[in-house]
C-alpha cells in the first residue's frame, strides 16, 4: 500500500501510455497519487483536475486527487485573472491543497522578485481557499540561497502567528539540510522525499530522512523526473515510487511495506481523506 504524493502525469511524455501507466501503478500497489497543478503556467493549472476527473470511480487505476498553484517558473505568467480562474478551481472536490508553489533559484526563469511576489501572493490564495501549501525550493549552485529565501518567507506569511489557520504545508521533494527539515518541521509542515534519495551524491537528502519522524513523512516519484536506481535515466512512473519507500526503509531499519503503510497514512491524515 502505497501513495505517490507528488506527481505530473499530465505532460506529453505520458499521451501515448498514460493508461498504462497508471494501471501498473495500482498493480504494483500504488493506490492515489496526488496530480500537482501548474501545467504549463496559469491558464492550465486545471491540469490535474481534468485528470481526476478523468480516471475517477475507476478501480483499476489508482485514486487521483489534484492542486493548483503557479510554479515558480511560471511567476512572470501569473495575474489577477489567474488567480480568479485558480480561486474558482480550488472549490472543485477532488483539489486538496495548493501549489506547488515556491522558488526556484536554480534556473531563474522568471527573477526572483517576481518569484518572491508571486510566491507571497500564491500563500494568500491559499488561505483564502483554506488549502495546504506544497513547496518546491531549488537554490543555485554550491548555495542555501533559495532555502533561506523560502523559509524565511513562509515563517512570515504563512506560519507566524497561526495566520495559515493551521493549514501547514509540504516540503516536496526535499532536497535541503537536517537544520532546513527541523524548521519544516516546526511549522508543522511534512517533509516528502523522492527517487533522488537513491542517488549516489544524495547522502544529506539521506540524513534528513533519517531525522524526520515517520508521522511526517511522506514518499513521491515528482514524475516524470528523478526515477529512483535502478531506473535511472528514464522516465519516472508513479509505480517506481516504492524505490523511495525502499531506501528510506534501509535507513530507517523497517521494512518497504512498512514505510508505505505509514506514509499512506500520513497522507491521509494530513489531507483529512478517507483511505
Amino acid at each position: 500500500m502505497f501513495i505517490d504524493s507528488h506527481a505530473h502525469l499530465e505532460g506529453k511524455r505520458y499521451d501515448a501510455d498514460r493508461d498504462e501507466v497508471l494501471a501498473r501503478a495500482k498493480q504494483n500497489g500504488i493506490e492515489a497519487y496526488l496530480a500537482i497543478g501548474n501545467g504549463d503556467g496559469p491558464d492550465t493549472a486545471d491540469c490535474g483536475i481534468r485528470l481526476a476527473e478523468k480516471y475517477d470511480g475507476q478501480p483499476e487505476y489508482p485514486r487521483i486527487w489534484a492542486t493548483v498553484g503557479v510554479h515558480p517558473h511560471e511567476a512572470s505568467l501569473a495575474n489577477e485573472a489567474a488567480d480568479r480562474q485558480m480561486l474558482e478551481w480550488a472549490r472543485h472536490s477532488k483539489v486538496i491543497a495548493w501549489g506547488e508553489i515556491g522558488l526556484d533559484y536554480f534556473y531563474d526563469h522568471s527573477p526572483r522578485d517576481i518569484q518572491k511576489a508571486v510566491f507571497r501572493r500564491q500563500m494568500e490564495l491559499a488561505k483564502a481557499a483554506k488549502l495546504p501549501i506544497i513547496i518546491h525550493c531549488r537554490p543555485s549552485d554550491n548555495s542555501e540561497n533559495a532555502w533561506d529565501d523560502c523559509l524565511k518567507m513562509i515563517e512570515e506569511h504563512w506560519s507566524s502567528s497561526g495566520s495559515s489557520g493551521g493549514l501547514g504545508g509540504i516540503l516536496h521533494c526535499f532536497t535541503g539540510s537536517v537544520d532546513h527539515a527541523r524548521r519544516a518541521l516546526d511549522m508543522g509542515f511534512m517533509i516528502s522525499f523522492a527517487g533522488n534519495i537513491t542517488f549516489p551524491k544524495a547522502q544529506t537528502i539521506r540524513d534528513a530522512a533519517q531525522m524526520v519522524p515517520l508521522d511526517h513523512m511522506l514518499i513521491e516519484t515528482d514524475s516524470p523526473y528523478l526515477a529512483p536506481i535502478p531506473h535511472r535515466g528514464k522516465r519516472n512512473e508513479p509505480a517506481f515510487v516504492i524505490e523511495a519507500a525502499r531506501q528510506i526503509g534501509e535507513l530507517r531499519g523497517v521494512s518497504t511495506e512498512e514505510i508505505g503503510s505509514q506514509t499512506t497514512q500520513n497522507f491521509y491524515r494530513f489531507f483529512g481523506l478517507t483511505g
